[in-house]
Order: structure tokens, then C-alpha cells, then sequence
């Protein structure tokens, strides 16, 4: 970055429940699920920009889940954000609870986007989402950074946010499609993303036995649509995932 933010479990993106929290929740008498995943994909697309100058990504995660909805993992990918810059990877890694109310499914959590040590622009988000059917809407908000603010920039709480509205159903020979519209914000998301002012991304996916294809679009302008990023183009996306149990 699903329903929410577990790259794995949505979309990101995220991954799906999981890890580092069971052990401190969960005795060994308790019962939780540990399961991993592994994936490939011709570009990493984040909220509708590219990640990897359109280059190809392999990334993978660790998730436990409790039976009492707790969930908490880890997730990493290789990133590459133009020529002479200080990134290498994205190391992810959130906690949350998912949980039902009859029809009525919800996800809270924190996830915490950690990038090499030189880039100095690790950040946190709070995120929630609350699906019906096969609808969902998610919503992440600015919790913390170490990024130094620039001149009349504010990387304060809730000062960026992202929200988005899913929806996914399948069609013949089992093929999963999703739908996806979402809109980033604030002065935080600006100085990461490169771009002047909030943008939408939107984007259909089909996806069967790991395998998925996307089209992905978005109305941005300025820095993140410049250089080898061309964020303002369509993007075509192929990847292969796998799910292992552990």
C-alpha cells in the first residue's frame, strides 16, 4: 500500500495477518496461524505511483494471526526511486485487529514503512477499514515520521491521510477481479511522492492461481510524473504470488 494495508491480504496492497505481537499475546497453549508469502511483479505500484522506476520488484512477508482477530508481520520489497538516491528496500511492519459484527467485517491496525538508514524518511500510519460483501473502504492517516519538514510543511498526526474504496467479485473460470479508487493527501504524502498537490489512483486487476494482471492510471502532475517515474501514464502490471503455510 486488503481489504487493508497487509500487502499480502490486499493489496502494498498489506500483508496479510500476521506476527512479531503473537508471541507476546499468545502462550503456546493459544491458538494462532503462522503462514508467509513470496511474489514477483514487473512493478511495484504503491497507491497508484511506481516504487521501482518501473523496474521489477521481488518482495515477500510473515504473518501470524490469533484467533482472537490480533495479527502482526513483516513485509520487504526492493524500491529504487531514480539515479543517486539512498533507497534500496521498504521494510514493512504492522499490527492490528480484524473482526466481524454479522455482516459487517472491520480492520484496525499501525504499520510502520521502514526504508535504509540514510533516506531518513521512515514513517507510520494508523489505518482502518470496515468491508460489506464484497465492498470495502479504507482509510490510513499520518501517525509519526523522521523525515525534517521543509518550509511550510506540517508532518504532524493526521496532517496526510489516504482513503480508498474497493470492490472485487469473479467472473468465469474463477478469475478474481478487483476494482480500486483511491485519493493521497497532505504535505507529508507531497514530499514523498514528489508531486504538488493531493492525486487520485485508480485501477482494475484480474487475478487466478497467483497469477494477476492490473491497470493502473492516476491524475498526478508535477515531481512524481517526471524523471523515469511517468506516474502520469497508464501502467500495465504482471505478477505471480504465492502463499506458504507454515
Amino acid at each position: 500500500m486488503y481489504t487493508l494495508h497487509t500487502k499480502a491480504r490486499s493489496l502494498k496492497g498489506l500483508v496479510a495477518a500476521t506476527a512479531i505481537a503473537g508471541c507476546a499475546l499468545a502462550a503456546p497453549s493459544q491458538a494462532g496461524d503462522w503462514s508467509a508469502n513470496a511474489a514477483m511483479t514487473s512493478n511495484y505500484i504503491w497507491r497508484g505511483l511506481t516504487q521501482t522506476e518501473n523496474e521489477a520488484a521481488v518482495q515477500g512477508g510473515i504473518d501470524y494471526s490469533h484467533e482472537s482477530g490480533f495479527y502482526v508481520g513483516t513485509w520487504a520489497s526492493n524500491v529504487n526511486y531514480g539515479a543517486g538516491d539512498v533507497y534500496s528496500y521498504e521494510h514493512d511492519i504492522y499490527a492490528g485487529f480484524a473482526f466481524d459484527t454479522g455482516d459487517i467485517s472491520w480492520d484496525f491496525g499501525y504499520l510502520y514503512y521502514n526504508y535504509d538508514k540514510e533516506a531518513e524518511f521512515d514513517f507510520g500510519e494508523v489505518y482502518g477499514s470496515v468491508g460489506i460483501g464484497a465492498f470495502s473502504a479504507t482509510l490510513y492517516v499520518l501517525a509519526n515520521t523522521e523525515a525534517d519538514e521543509g518550509p511550510d510543511q506540517d508532518f504532524g498526526f493526521g496532517q496526510a491521510f489516504y482513503g480508498s474504496l474497493d470492490y472485487g467479485f469473479t467472473v468465469g473460470n474463477g478469475v478474481d477481479v478487483g476494482l480500486h479508487l483511491g485519493y493521497h493527501d497532505g504535505d507529508f504524502a507531497e514530499a514523498f511522492n514528489g508531486n504538488e498537490d493531493g492525486y487520485y489512483d485508480y485501477n482494475i486487476s484480474f487475478s487466478k492461481d497467483g497469477f494477476s494482471f492490473m491497470i493502473s492510471d492516476t491524475n498526478v502532475e508535477g515531481g512524481a510524473a517526471e524523471g523515469g517515474y511517468d506516474n502520469d501514464q497508464m501502467k500495465f502490471v504482471v505478477s505471480y504470488a504465492v502463499d506458504i503455510s507454515m
